[in-house]
């Protein structure tokens, strides 16, 4: 399937997965080429607000001593921390006044790498009338992913804009892409 800003339908809505200062060059945990996403990003959110059509954010948000920090026995270094510079959205990203922001990754018990992990994103893409979502973010085999097969398990259309994310390393990025088609999602 083909899709570009000119083939949106009325029930499309765009989802930014983790765009923030950490998981871009120069962050906590960053991942290479991740700012190279935001243009493209931009380009999307700009043709779909210019649609009246939905865009979530979605955002990790973690508390000091996160359980997913390496101090905590968890696999990642401390990143994307609430209330710190390396938890904003990238500075180049254009967040319009109508986006959504889902806040994820702050519990002190367990991860939250999928923007659908206990957040009720579910239910407010329902009621938005939302039947195919975009997808694209930061990282490919880490949270896009999560959030890809959620999404798929939930139901929605959802296509991946491949161009516009980037993996933690090269075969995550191809493991995370052949889940994603098994799962339903188209690559474009």
């Amino acid at each position: 399937m083909t899709i570009s800003p000119k083939t949106l339908h009325y029930c499309d809505a765009l989802l930014v997965v983790d765009v923030q200062k950490d998981f871009c060059p120069g962050g906590a945990l960053a991942i290479e080429g991740g700012d190279e996403v935001v243009p493209l990003l931009n380009s999307w959110i700009e043709a779909v607000t210019a649609e009246g059509l939905p865009v979530y954010f979605s955002r990790d948000w973690h508390p000091v001593n996160h359980i997913s920090f390496e101090e905590q026995g968890g696999p990642w270094p401390p990143h994307c921390i609430q209330d710190t510079d390396g938890a904003a959205f990238h500075p180049d990203l254009q967040l319009p006044e109508s986006a959504v922001k889902v806040t994820k990754g702050v519990r002190f018990d367990q991860d939250q790498n999928s923007a659908f992990d206990q957040t009720g994103l579910a239910e407010q893409l329902r009621k938005d009338s939302v039947r195919r979502l975009i997808v694209g973010g930061l990282a490919e085999d880490v949270c896009v992913l999560a959030t890809v097969l959620d999404a798929c398990k939930e139901g929605f259309e959802v296509i991946l804009l491949q161009e516009a994310t980037r993996p933690v390393t090269r075969e995550g990025g191809e493991k995370a892409r052949s889940k994603m088609r098994a799962a339903g999602a188209q690559l474009h």
